[in-house]
């Protein structure tokens, strides 16, 4: 099995689940506890904030731990738009996840103004349609770091400019980015910011939401007072020191990181082009993901072409759905064709992925295109 769905979801990686293990055994006291076994796990959480905040260039008072990236998105819409006397506008874009484009969705059938800024040919958010989009009630302006399917990373620090010129408040979500480039909440000028444990070797079910210090958001639980007040209920111990752990351990390095994983993927999209005719890049050629190889294939399916690389995980650029396909919102919205569109595969790396087994893929893909292909 060569795995390249990276930014679907990673492994938790050997060291994470080591600093994690003895949280669910040996060391299980509750961090509101005040006795030993419950100061020590609070330290614990404390010292996994630190890590994060680090991590993120920001102040561990600034961090609250969430259970993904889809609580983290959820939280900033929801109560920004919950807590408003009156209704308001959000600018969010066109390519976004679900989880800030829905909940952008039920609020407009609750009476919002919501603007779905588009993108250009190579998947880069408009930013001048943003900056016309503004009007004196925008309260929100939410845009992702850099896009799943495609990886294109979006001018956040330009948005920011924007946003702070309208005195609106800047979202981004910032699942994908952490651990492949540099994630700087200052550089990049937000007020929050969402990342999710599983995409950078850390377990399924933990996350956070960075939260400028003097912004206020209205509770995500009421409860017993923990994440100050701002998310009650026990801390999941081990899940955040897991994410802590592998905020340190892969936001160290990061131009090694970087550089390894572009040429790993340079090397996948060369060996693929040489066998396959009109094989098509999708996104900016240059400013994405150092990990993220979103093509597309003439002729066949993606769904199909992976059916037949049985060998190979990766993700199409489409939903099946019973015998039908649906276009990928993301490439939709970059104005690639239907047929394009059904023919895309996104091939995404990781930390351990090495390049014997990106020549297996690419000729493995590359046999089972021309089988399918052969008059």
């Amino acid at each position: 099995m060569i795995y390249l769905d990276h930014n679907a979801t990673t492994a938790v990686d050997e060291r994470v689940a080591r600093v994690m293990e003895p949280f669910f055994r040996s060391a299980f006291g509750n961090p509101s506890s005040s006795y030993q076994e419950g100061l020590d796990a609070k330290r614990s959480v404390e010292n996994a904030r630190e890590k994060a905040a680090k991590a993120l260039g920001a102040k561990p008072q600034e961090i609250v731990f969430t259970s993904g990236g889809s609580e983290s998105n959820n939280w900033v819409i929801k109560s920004l738009a919950g807590s408003r006397p009156g209704k308001g506008h959000i600018i969010t874009t066109a390519i976004e996840h679900p989880s800030v484009l829905n909940p952008c969705l039920y609020y407009m059938e609750r009476g919002y103004d919501v603007t779905f800024a588009g993108v250009d040919s190579q998947g880069v958010v408009d930013v001048e349609e943003i900056e016309k989009a503004v009007r004196p009630d925008t309260f929100l302006i939410s845009v992702m770091h850099a896009n799943n399917e495609t990886g294109v990373i979006q001018p956040i620090s330009e948005i920011s400019r924007i946003a702070k010129k309208a005195g609106a408040l800047l979202h981004s979500d910032a699942a994908q980015t952490l651990g492949k480039i540099p994630v700087d909440v200052n550089a990049m000028g937000v007020d929050f910011l969402s990342v999710a444990g599983h995409k950078v070797y850390a377990p399924k079910g933990i996350g956070l939401l960075y939260i400028r210090e003097g912004v206020e958001l209205e509770p995500m639980i009421l409860g017993g007072g923990q994440e100050s007040g701002r998310r009650a209920g026990t801390e999941n111990v081990p899940m955040a020191v897991g994410l802590g752990t592998a905020c340190e351990f892969f936001t160290g390095d990061m131009t090694r990181v970087t550089e390894r994983l572009s040429r790993l993927t340079a090397l996948l999209f060369e060996l693929l082009s040489e066998r396959i005719e009109g094989l098509v890049l999708n996104g900016h050629p240059d400013q994405r993901l150092p990990n993220c190889l979103s093509v597309s294939f003439p002729v066949v399916t993606g769904a199909d072409l992976l059916a037949a690389v049985p060998e190979v995980r990766a993700s199409t650029g489409a939903a099946c759905h019973d015998r039908s396909v649906a276009v990928s919102h993301v490439l939709a919205a970059m104005g690639v064709p239907a047929e394009q569109a059904k023919g895309t595969v996104r091939l995404s790396l990781g930390i351990h992925t090495n390049q014997t087994e990106i020549e297996k893929a690419a000729k493995l893909i590359a046999n089972a295109y021309e089988k399918m292909t052969r008059p």
